[in-house]
Protein backbone atom coordinates (compact mmCIF):
# COMPACT_ATOMS: atom_id res chain seq x y z
CA UNK A 1 0.00 0.00 0.00
CA UNK A 2 0.72 3.55 -1.23
CA UNK A 3 1.89 5.70 2.17
CA UNK A 4 0.68 9.21 2.39
CA UNK A 5 1.78 12.37 2.68
CA UNK A 6 2.42 14.18 5.94
CA UNK A 7 0.80 17.36 6.51
CA UNK A 8 2.14 19.83 8.74
CA UNK A 9 0.03 18.60 11.62
CA UNK A 10 2.18 15.52 11.25
CA UNK A 11 -1.28 13.76 9.77
CA UNK A 12 -1.28 11.30 6.96
CA UNK A 13 -4.56 10.85 5.46
CA UNK A 14 -5.00 8.11 2.77
CA UNK A 15 -8.07 7.10 0.83
CA UNK A 16 -8.69 3.55 -0.80
CA UNK A 17 -10.54 3.65 -3.48
CA UNK A 18 -12.58 0.13 -3.88
CA UNK A 19 -13.70 -0.60 -7.71
CA UNK A 20 -16.31 -3.52 -8.40
CA UNK A 21 -14.59 -3.93 -11.44
CA UNK A 22 -12.05 -2.38 -13.95
CA UNK A 23 -15.02 -0.92 -16.11
CA UNK A 24 -15.63 1.53 -12.85
CA UNK A 25 -12.02 2.90 -13.61
CA UNK A 26 -12.72 5.90 -15.18
CA UNK A 27 -15.03 7.26 -12.48
CA UNK A 28 -12.03 6.02 -9.64
CA UNK A 29 -9.74 8.05 -11.59
CA UNK A 30 -12.12 11.06 -11.71
CA UNK A 31 -12.19 10.36 -7.72
CA UNK A 32 -8.55 10.33 -7.22
CA UNK A 33 -8.13 13.66 -9.37
CA UNK A 34 -10.58 15.16 -6.69
CA UNK A 35 -8.09 13.93 -4.38
CA UNK A 36 -5.14 14.83 -5.78
CA UNK A 37 -6.69 18.51 -5.42
CA UNK A 38 -6.22 18.28 -2.16
CA UNK A 39 -3.40 16.72 -1.79
CA UNK A 40 -4.69 13.35 -0.34
CA UNK A 41 -2.80 9.88 -0.98
CA UNK A 42 -5.30 7.58 -2.86
CA UNK A 43 -4.52 3.95 -3.79
CA UNK A 44 -7.15 2.30 -6.60
CA UNK A 45 -7.93 -1.12 -6.23
CA UNK A 46 -10.98 -4.00 -7.96
CA UNK A 47 -12.37 -6.10 -5.59
CA UNK A 48 -15.91 -7.86 -6.13
CA UNK A 49 -18.36 -8.06 -3.14
CA UNK A 50 -19.85 -11.05 -5.29
CA UNK A 51 -17.11 -12.38 -6.79
CA UNK A 52 -14.29 -11.93 -4.88
CA UNK A 53 -15.64 -11.41 -1.04
CA UNK A 54 -12.61 -13.23 0.66
CA UNK A 55 -10.05 -11.52 -1.26
CA UNK A 56 -12.07 -8.06 -0.83
CA UNK A 57 -12.51 -9.14 3.60
CA UNK A 58 -8.73 -10.11 3.71
CA UNK A 59 -7.78 -6.93 1.87
CA UNK A 60 -10.27 -4.44 4.65
CA UNK A 61 -8.14 -6.34 7.12
CA UNK A 62 -4.70 -5.03 5.62
CA UNK A 63 -6.33 -1.30 5.45
CA UNK A 64 -7.75 -1.43 9.06
CA UNK A 65 -4.48 -2.31 10.58
CA UNK A 66 -3.05 1.05 8.98
CA UNK A 67 -3.59 3.45 11.88
CA UNK A 68 -3.24 6.38 9.32
CA UNK A 69 -6.53 8.29 9.17
CA UNK A 70 -8.53 6.88 6.07
CA UNK A 71 -12.10 7.65 4.24
CA UNK A 72 -12.98 4.74 2.08
CA UNK A 73 -14.52 5.46 -1.30
CA UNK A 74 -16.19 2.82 -3.35
CA UNK A 75 -17.24 2.72 -7.21
CA UNK A 76 -20.07 -0.21 -7.86
CA UNK A 77 -22.98 0.07 -9.64
CA UNK A 78 -25.58 -2.55 -10.88
CA UNK A 79 -26.03 -4.32 -7.41
CA UNK A 80 -23.84 -2.58 -4.99
CA UNK A 81 -22.84 -5.38 -2.49
CA UNK A 82 -19.88 -3.65 -2.08
CA UNK A 83 -20.23 -0.52 -0.26
CA UNK A 84 -22.64 -2.25 2.44
CA UNK A 85 -19.85 -5.06 2.44
CA UNK A 86 -17.06 -2.22 2.79
CA UNK A 87 -19.25 -0.13 5.54
CA UNK A 88 -20.45 -3.51 7.89
CA UNK A 89 -16.19 -4.14 8.16
CA UNK A 90 -14.53 -0.94 8.60
CA UNK A 91 -14.61 1.52 11.28
CA UNK A 92 -13.87 4.53 8.96
CA UNK A 93 -16.53 6.12 6.69
CA UNK A 94 -17.23 4.96 3.56
CA UNK A 95 -18.56 7.02 0.65
CA UNK A 96 -20.41 5.14 -2.08
CA UNK A 97 -20.19 6.69 -5.53
CA UNK A 98 -21.99 4.58 -7.99
CA UNK A 99 -21.56 5.29 -11.50
CA UNK A 100 -24.31 6.69 -13.47
CA UNK A 101 -26.10 3.51 -15.81
CA UNK A 102 -28.21 4.50 -18.36
CA UNK A 103 -29.04 0.91 -19.01
CA UNK A 104 -30.97 0.67 -15.73
CA UNK A 105 -32.61 4.22 -15.82
CA UNK A 106 -31.34 4.92 -12.87
CA UNK A 107 -33.03 2.39 -10.41
CA UNK A 108 -29.68 0.91 -9.86
CA UNK A 109 -28.84 3.88 -7.98
CA UNK A 110 -31.44 2.25 -4.82
CA UNK A 111 -28.88 -0.32 -3.96
CA UNK A 112 -26.44 2.04 -3.24
CA UNK A 113 -28.91 3.78 -1.36
CA UNK A 114 -31.35 0.92 0.56
CA UNK A 115 -28.89 -0.43 3.00
CA UNK A 116 -29.73 -2.85 6.16
CA UNK A 117 -29.57 -1.23 9.78
CA UNK A 118 -26.14 -0.67 10.85
CA UNK A 119 -24.38 -0.47 7.70
CA UNK A 120 -24.50 3.47 6.66
CA UNK A 121 -22.07 4.65 3.57
CA UNK A 122 -23.17 7.85 2.44
CA UNK A 123 -23.87 8.30 -1.08
CA UNK A 124 -22.24 10.65 -3.27
CA UNK A 125 -22.84 10.76 -7.43
CA UNK A 126 -20.55 12.95 -8.60
CA UNK A 127 -16.75 11.62 -8.27
CA UNK A 128 -15.47 15.60 -7.95
CA UNK A 129 -17.80 15.32 -4.96
CA UNK A 130 -17.40 12.05 -3.15
CA UNK A 131 -13.64 13.47 -3.42
CA UNK A 132 -14.88 16.46 -1.42
CA UNK A 133 -16.72 14.98 1.34
CA UNK A 134 -13.96 12.50 1.94
CA UNK A 135 -11.51 15.26 2.53
CA UNK A 136 -14.01 16.92 4.46
CA UNK A 137 -14.04 14.11 6.77
CA UNK A 138 -10.87 14.04 6.86
CA UNK A 139 -10.08 17.55 7.49
CA UNK A 140 -11.80 17.02 11.08
CA UNK A 141 -8.26 15.61 12.38
CA UNK A 142 -6.31 18.37 9.91
CA UNK A 143 -6.34 21.76 10.16
CA UNK A 144 -4.26 22.24 6.96
CA UNK A 145 -6.30 20.62 5.00
CA UNK A 146 -9.51 22.09 6.14
CA UNK A 147 -7.60 25.49 4.91
CA UNK A 148 -7.07 23.83 1.74
CA UNK A 149 -10.81 23.31 1.21
CA UNK A 150 -11.69 26.63 1.96
CA UNK A 151 -9.83 27.90 -0.69
CA UNK A 152 -10.75 25.64 -2.80
CA UNK A 153 -14.30 27.12 -1.83
CA UNK A 154 -13.34 30.39 -2.16
CA UNK A 155 -11.78 30.15 -5.38
CA UNK A 156 -15.48 28.62 -6.49
CA UNK A 157 -17.18 31.29 -5.53
CA UNK A 158 -15.13 34.07 -7.34
CA UNK A 159 -14.90 31.63 -10.49
CA UNK A 160 -18.79 32.55 -10.24
CA UNK A 161 -18.73 35.78 -9.63
CA UNK A 162 -16.67 36.67 -12.36
CA UNK A 163 -18.77 34.48 -14.58
CA UNK A 164 -21.73 36.72 -13.37
CA UNK A 165 -19.80 39.43 -14.29
CA UNK A 166 -18.66 38.60 -18.13
CA UNK A 167 -22.58 37.06 -18.47
CA UNK A 168 -24.12 40.44 -17.65
CA UNK A 169 -21.63 42.31 -19.88
CA UNK A 170 -22.90 39.96 -22.82
CA UNK A 171 -25.96 40.53 -22.04
CA UNK A 172 -26.11 43.87 -22.10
Amino acid sequence: MKRGAESEEGIVAFVPIIMGSKSDLDHARAIAEGLKAFGIECEIRVASAHKAARYLLDMLAEYEADPRPKVYITVAGRSNALSGLVDANVTAPVIACPPYSDRFGGADIFSSLRMPSGVAPAVVLEPKGAALLAAKILSLADPSLRERIAQAQKAATQQILHDDQVFQRETR
